[in-house]
């Protein structure tokens, strides 16, 4: 395994992200990647991720990509189709074809028409960031994540075993399901909170008063539930276009949910409205934690800091010195639902455990969000 060959069509955020992670599991193997962006290129080469790489995709170039034990379409949704038409030619019986797409009905479709059955197996990772691109993967990006498996029909099971054994590699979980259950349950867990939060963000920016009040106060409670509305949004356009049916159902039923709401407030139901937001919470408390959704977990604390001049920088500074990374930092000036004046976001679980031992060591009141 130390010298198999991973060959990637797209090295962003996603492809980038995995090819870390490969690189770290195994150093001696071999990445091969084709990205259009040519700063994307000379990056992933001084950094040792890539040990090969091509600007364009031709009869040469494809040759090169395809001989490989897996190759990854890491492009965007739109693009995949196209540069597999592309590769297909070359590609070699042996070689594992696999995809990171978030919607996998249009390629499993487009697999069968190729012939293509026996060689592939799509691949989900669930995880992402707000932010997009190369230069902001990383290998941590898909610790404890699931990582969904939809092998097509023709596929063996050697090939399968070998891939989740890879996706483990990787630091990630395999989940194995069909592709059409699949695309039915991101819809409902992925898909549909991105329109939902969007919406909602949407509502607030065209129900503020002219002073952009409800902007201002806008934390808490609305800045969590819309986190997700700062992803990219070229990729939850093309995310909606390919996967319509399913979340247009259950935006429909999501719709028919929120109109009995909003009957029950209207008649003043105070039972129905009991039972709508406790059904609510106790299902929300049995979700499990880890880090497993589109948008990765967010490593957060909030601290007790005095209202004087240099406190947050003192914070900063003894992070700092300990070697612990900060991923933001700032005010909470609403404090809705939250404990603590002072927001401080990590990279990763180990540095918000380091933070909190040694803020509380020197006296700090930390409380975990």
């Amino acid at each position: 395994m130390n010298r198999t060959i991973f060959s990637f069509l797209g090295l962003g955020l996603i492809g980038g992200s995995i090819a870390r992670a490969l690189r770290n599991a195994y150093p001696e193997c071999i990445i091969r990647a084709y990205d259009k962006g040519e700063e994307t290129l000379e990056l992933a080469l001084s950094e040792g991720i890539a040990d090969e790489t091509f600007p364009v995709l031709d009869e040469a170039s494809g040759t090169r990509l395809c001989q490989s034990g897996y190759l990854f379409l890491c492009a965007p949704v739109s693009h995949n189709n196209e540069n597999l038409l592309r590769i297909r030619p070359y590609l070699h019986p042996d070689t594992v074809l696999t995809d990171v797409g978030s919607v996998k009905t249009g390629i499993h479709e487009q697999i069968c028409r190729l012939g293509l059955g026996s060689s592939f197996i799509g691949g989900h990772p669930m995880a992402g960031s707000e932010r997009i691109g190369f230069r902001n993967s990383r290998a941590s990006l898909l610790e404890n994540a699931y990582y969904i498996l939809t092998p097509a029909e023709g596929v063996s099971e050697e090939k399968v075993d070998r891939y989740a054994a890879l996706v483990r590699a990787m630091g990630a979980i395999p989940l194995r399901m069909d592709y059409r259950q699949h695309d039915y349950v991101t819809a409902a867990v992925s898909h549909l909170p991105h329109i939902v939060a969007s919406s909602l963000v949407n509502l607030v920016r065209d129900s503020d008063s002219e002073d952009g009040i409800m902007k201002m106060i806008a934390a808490g409670g609305f800045k969590d539930i819309t986190r997700i509305a700062s992803s990219s949004t070229v990729m939850w356009q093309q995310i909606c276009m390919t996967n319509s049916v399913n979340i247009s159902d259950l935006l429909g039923q999501y719709i028919e949910s929120l109109q009995a709401v909003r009957d029950g407030i209207d008649r003043l139901d105070s039972d129905q409205l009991y039972s709508f937001l406790d059904g609510a919470r106790s299902y929300r408390e049995s979700l499990s934690d880890a880090s497993s959704g589109p948008i990765k977990k967010s490593y957060t604390v909030h601290v007790e800091i005095p209202d004087e001049a240099g406190s947050l920088a003192a914070v900063a500074t003894l992070l700092a010195l300990n070697q612990i990374s900060i991923k933001n930092i700032g005010i909470t000036h609403n404090r809705e639902s939250q404990d603590g004046v002072l927001r401080i976001e990590f990279y990763t679980p180990n540095a918000i455990d380091q933070a909190v031992r040694l803020l509380e060591n020197r006296g700090y009141t930390v409380f975990p969000e």
